[in-house]
């Protein structure tokens, strides 16, 4: 693979990793999915409203099918950046209430 894909592999990995070892527990995530750089955290609820939550703490993302929370992290994120990317959003899932 080039660098690009190396990079975005890596990353990915990382935020995958993190999201599923911080919400292993969470009652209200039914699916952690991904390749590279590219994810998907399916709610058991729609959750339309975590789009708004997340902006207000300085995350962009997208809220696809209603129920699942698309993260499509830049290519060149570093790894702190990555690991804020889940400290974060992490919280957010937690704490999210029904629309």
């Amino acid at each position: 693979p080039n660098p690009r894909q190396a990079r975005a592999a890596a990353v990915g990995e990382r935020i995958m990793l993190g999201l599923q070892c911080a919400l292993t527990s969470a009652d209200n995530v039914v699916a952690i999915r991904g390749r590279g750089c590219m994810i998907g955290i399916q709610l058991d609820r729609p959750c339309k409203s975590l789009f708004l939550q997340a902006l207000r703490n300085g995350l962009v993302i997208n809220v696809t099918a209603d129920s699942v929370i698309r993260l499509l992290p830049a290519l060149i994120m570093s790894d702190d950046e990555a690991d804020l990317l889940i400290d974060t959003l992490v919280p957010l899932i937690g704490a999210f209430k029904q629309d």
